[in-house]
């Protein structure tokens, strides 16, 4: 991927969702859920299942449309966009299960996310080269249909695809979905190489104290509102907090991935 100058995070956030209110025939999804992303964070989305943490998500990617609020990107409306268009503004998303064409190699699931790349200066060789530079044993199984892959090789390639059109924002929908461990953290590592590059990152994530302990700030969301946000670190020295909330009844990390300890919890609570 094309490597970006990292920034600090800017008054107009990089990824802004505004007030959204999302619906699904009579049934309200999301109600005037708010959250902003700064150019070049990792920010984590959690909740519950059905929570609404998916439908905040394809709302963003365009494949949900609000009925009411607002999506931006760098401060530009991107809410009546088409899905590709989205990708095309700079904005990738890896959807949960992957949906990556079994039957196709690796090298053309690559050229799919390039898609949207086609006519920029930027060739598919150039991207290509970058993008397996973080995944080398996608170069090694570049000839072999996606479906033979094992499940983290196919999570490998669904992120690599996504990158392929050298987003803005990468957007994950449940990284660590049926994979071991070790993969997990693998993946999570890849994760903070992309970011460091200058990619903001939005992951949605069922195991909370993994999530918090590899992104900045964190929101969560229960029955389709944001009900607490603050930073990862502060979440994560809070058991309780998190418990409160979602549920979780695991021991905390008492550090991230690079080792700093975490500090006393100051996240703020939203009424619900």
């Amino acid at each position: 991927m094309t490597p970006r100058a990292r920034k600090k995070p800017e008054r107009t956030p990089l990824l802004e969702v505004s007030a959204i209110d999302v619906f699904y025939g009579p049934i309200q999804a999301l109600r005037g859920v708010s959250l902003a992303l700064g150019e070049g964070e990792r920010v984590a989305l959690l909740g519950a299942n059905g929570a609404g943490k998916t439908t905040t998500l394809r709302t963003i990617s365009g494949l949900v449309k609000a009925a009411e609020g607002e999506v931006r990107l760098g401060g530009e409306s991107i809410s009546r966009l088409t899905p590709a268009q989205v990708v095309e503004q700079g904005v990738a998303q890896l959807p949960e299960g992957r949906e990556l064409f079994m039957g196709l190699s690796v090298e053309e699931n690559l050229r799919a996310g390039f898609w949207t790349r086609r006519h920029s200066d930027l060739s598919f060789k150039q991207q290509r080269d970058r993008v397996m530079d973080l995944f080398p044993i996608l170069r090694e199984r570049s000839g072999q249909q996606a479906g033979t892959l094992s499940g983290g090789e196919q999570q490998m390639l669904g992120v690599a695809r996504a990158l392929m059109s050298n987003p803005r924002v990468l957007i994950v929908d449940e990284l660590s979905m049926g994979l071991a461990p070790q993969i997990v953290a693998q993946l999570f590592e890849i994760l903070r190489e992309v970011n460091e590059l200058g990619t903001t990152v939005l992951i949605v994530e069922q195991f909370v104290h993994m999530a918090l302990a590899n992104t900045d700030r964190a929101y969560v969301l229960a029955k389709g509102e944001v009900v607490l946000e603050g930073s990862s670190a502060d979440l994560l020295a809070d058991p309780a907090l998190i418990a409160s909330y979602l549920g979780e009844a695991d021991q905390p990390v008492e550090a991230s991935a690079n080792g700093k300890t975490r500090k006393p919890a100051r996240a703020r609570a939203r009424k619900a």
